[in-house]
């Protein structure tokens, strides 16, 4: 069953930011996850939810999901993403 990660950035070093941002891709890719949303105009139609920069992927699995989290590979950028952003992170199974 296909899982999604919904975030939620709010960026506070755009700069090195853009490390993350051009690394990331490659691990996403390597555990069958793909971009569906990746920022783009927010328009909040109920609730107090104030997004800043959303992004959502699709991937195979939640497994695969456990995986990329998970990945060795990916705890320095995990790290630097906790330094330079405010982040809500949640994956949902779904379609």
């Amino acid at each position: 069953m296909a899982a999604y990660i919904i975030v939620d950035l709010d960026i506070k070093d755009a700069g090195t930011f853009e490390r993350y941002r051009q690394e990331v891709p490659a691990l996403i890719r390597k555990h069958g996850g793909e971009y569906l949303v990746r920022g783009g105009a927010v328009r909040v139609y109920e609730g107090a939810w104030q997004p800043k920069r959303v992004v959502l992927f699709r991937f195979p699995s939640m497994r695969a999901i456990d995986d990329f989290m998970n990945d060795p590979a990916y705890a320095e950028l995990k790290a630097l993403r906790h330094a330079i952003a405010d982040t809500d992170l949640v994956a949902v199974e779904g379609v």
